[in-house]
């Protein structure tokens, strides 16, 4: 793969997929409008690997008290906060990847068009900025209950429709049910984690099974590129959040979707 690619593609996932602006609806972009060659199964598993290690990284504290917490009440050792987060963890991912193994083939054959991701990208956006306007901000982390993060991780699972961003859908819930920006934000990015190594590790299982050769220099750097990246953005979004609120990425996301449903109807049918 060019280095050019490498890096602008690298970028795009680092700085996406914690941004509520959704990974996929800038991943299209290369190949549809400049014609880029798909970058191939070993690049995306590289790019979740980078994007996975950026937020154990930047939460490492917090995560570490996590295992702990939990293996700890595991083991019978009494339950804390952090052992209840755990929990919590487990069961939001768990609506996500029972949709995944259930509906990937259909998403896969039928929604992965600019139009689809377009309308998305529109569609949740709006929801988004909805919520945002119309938040309480009664409550922080936590005060969550089971309930909410069954919610929280329902919404996740809508993040497989491309265009709708899996950290905009689990903030916009957040905030729907009162949690404070950036309470709803730091919740959407620990539930990241488990969902991110899913993810990687299905695509890491295709890509053994199709036995391919892979391009190592280009998985080191798209890696690297995507976990520095990552690591960036999630640090600049969380201190600007409070100042800033999403209406930012609310208005770029209805510029974004509305540019790709134009394009799509100027295409050769």
């Amino acid at each position: 793969m060019p280095l050019f690619h490498i890096v602008v593609l690298a970028l795009i996932q680092g700085l996406t997929e914690f941004l509520p602006v959704s990974s996929s609806a800038h991943l299209v972009l290369p190949s549809e409008l400049l014609n880029w060659p798909d970058q191939g199964l070993a690049f995306d598993v590289a790019v979740h690997v980078g994007t996975l290690a950026a937020v154990l990284l930047y939460f490492r504290r917090d995560f570490m008290l996590l295992i702990y917490g939990w293996l700890r009440q595991v083991s019978g050792g009494g339950t804390s906060y952090h052992a209840r987060l755990g929990w919590m963890l487990i069961v939001g991912t768990v609506p996500a990847v029972a949709a995944g193994l259930l509906f990937n083939d259909f998403i896969e054959q039928h929604l992965r068009s600019m139009l689809v991701i377009g309308i998305a990208t529109v569609v949740f956006g709006v929801l988004l900025g909805w919520a945002d306007h119309a938040r309480t901000e009664r409550r922080i982390s936590r005060d969550m209950r089971f309930s909410d993060v069954m919610i929280i991780g329902c919404a996740q699972a809508l993040a497989l429709i491309p265009g709708t961003s899996r950290s905009g859908i689990t903030i916009t819930a957040g905030l729907m049910l009162g949690l404070r920006r950036k309470a709803a934000a730091r919740f959407s990015f620990y539930l990241s984690a488990p969902l991110i190594l899913a993810a990687g590790s299905y695509k890491t299982l295709e890509l053994i099974q199709m036995g391919e050769r892979a391009p190592w220099l280009d998985i080191s750097l798209g890696a690297g590129l995507s976990a520095v990246s990552a690591y960036a953005c999630i640090h600049v979004f969380l201190v600007l959040l409070n100042r800033i609120g999403m209406w930012p990425f609310v208005l770029y996301r209805l510029l974004l979707g509305t540019a790709l449903v134009g394009v799509w109807m100027m295409l050769p049918a």
